[in-house]
């Protein structure tokens, strides 16, 4: 899968008395090439997280275009590039229903894929990130932030997608998670070949990640 946009563009409206929209993301132009690490670099408010949102079909764009293997994609995104377009979110708890136990949550791709959802097949899936049975039958709440930052991308790997949009993934963690995190992306990355648009704020992680980074500061885009 190979992901392009062109000229995207996101505005909202004003709601100061002058009415000068607000530009989040002025016409920017990325190229993920398939099996290939992209780093979004820049602070924060500089338009970064809205633009992998518009990429995952989150946040529809004011103008532009997302092309995926050369085809435009539409706002709301379907089908296959509904499953193979995924996000995994700085704040993994809004990934899950803060109510429930997390394997009501983890069983729902599983579904989705018509894959087997059952206790067994999600254990061993979540075992890879260090998890065990007793975190199935927790809500969010009573986990930490790495172990649901760890559920939170297994459940995304059940979709096999083929582009993960990692928005600060590990700003949010300690060091040994943080790792944890980078090196599994490392790994499943050389083996299913799947694209990251990885973004961050942190200069010396994309440089180690990235093949190819692009800074973003005030909504614009260069490389």
């Amino acid at each position: 899968m190979y992901i392009q946009t062109r000229d995207l563009t996101k505005k909202y409206k004003s709601r100061t008395k002058d009415g000068k929209a607000f530009v989040a993301v002025d016409s920017v132009c990325l190229d993920i090439p398939p099996g290939q690490t992209v780093g979004l670099l820049g602070e924060s408010g500089s338009g970064k997280s809205t633009m992998g949102q518009m990429v995952t079909g989150l946040i529809k764009p004011s103008s532009g275009q997302i092309l995926c293997d050369g085809q435009e994609l539409s706002y709301p995104i379907k089908g296959r590039a509904r499953q193979k377009i995924q996000i995994l979110f700085q704040h993994p708890e809004i990934s899950f229903n803060p109510v429930l136990p997390l394997i009501k949550s983890m069983t729902e791709p599983y579904r989705l894929c018509h894959k087997d959802a059952s206790e067994s097949v999600v254990l061993e899936d979540i075992e890879k990130f260090g998890l065990h049975r007793e975190h199935l039958y927790r809500t969010p709440r009573e986990l930490s932030g790495g172990e649901l930052q760890r559920a939170a991308l297994a459940r995304i790997l059940v979709l096999e997608p083929e582009l993960i949009v990692l928005d600060e993934p590990t700003s949010m963690l300690d060091v040994i998670s943080q790792a944890q995190i980078i090196h599994f992306l490392i790994d499943y990355q050389a083996l299913h070949k799947t694209s990251y648009l990885f973004i961050t704020h942190n200069h010396k992680l994309a440089e180690m990640v990235c093949r190819k980074i692009y800074h973003m500061e005030n909504g614009r885009c260069e490389s």
